[in-house]
């Protein structure tokens, strides 16, 4: 179930509400009881938990070893590489 924010534009009052997406928005303040209750503008808030979620399936863990290539060794003597004489 979503929560909202309600804040009062009388009195100043804010609550946080739960409530179902089908039901009406509340109006009276259950502070001082004028009807300038109004939901405000806020950024979701849920969580997703459990297993087969992003945060929980991908979070941290190893990252796989990138493939360095073989560095020669400065006296490997073959002429092949740069660092042979």
């Amino acid at each position: 179930m979503p929560i909202y924010a309600y804040k009062c534009a009388s009195c100043g009052h804010a609550q946080d509400e739960m409530q179902k997406v089908s039901d009406t928005p509340l109006s009276v303040c259950p502070a001082c009881g004028k009807a300038e209750y109004a939901k405000q503008l806020t950024a979701p808030g849920f969580a997703l938990k459990g297993t087969g979620w992003y945060a929980t399936d991908f979070k941290g863990g190893a990252k796989p070893a990138e493939a360095k290539p073989d560095a020669p060794s400065p006296a490997c003597g073959t002429g092949a590489c740069p660092a042979c004489p």
